[in-house]
């Protein structure tokens, strides 16, 4: 079984928040500093904790 990696869109997170005080999206889990230097080292970067984010996931659940 050959799993496929893929590269995270942090756009398509539910933890990408709009944080008011800096004007922009940020992430709103606390990486460690291993996982903060793999994110801003390359663009290839896989996150552990990504959640795609879907509106309609819980309307889907209730039909």
């Amino acid at each position: 079984m050959n799993k496929k990696n893929t590269v995270t869109n942090c756009e398509l997170c539910a933890y990408n928040v709009y944080d008011e005080e800096y004007d922009c999206y940020v992430c709103s889990i606390n990486l460690d500093e291993d996982e903060m230097l793999r994110f801003l080292s390359g663009s290839d970067y896989q996150c552990p904790y990504f959640n795609l984010y879907d509106e309609y996931k819980m309307v889907r659940k209730q039909n």
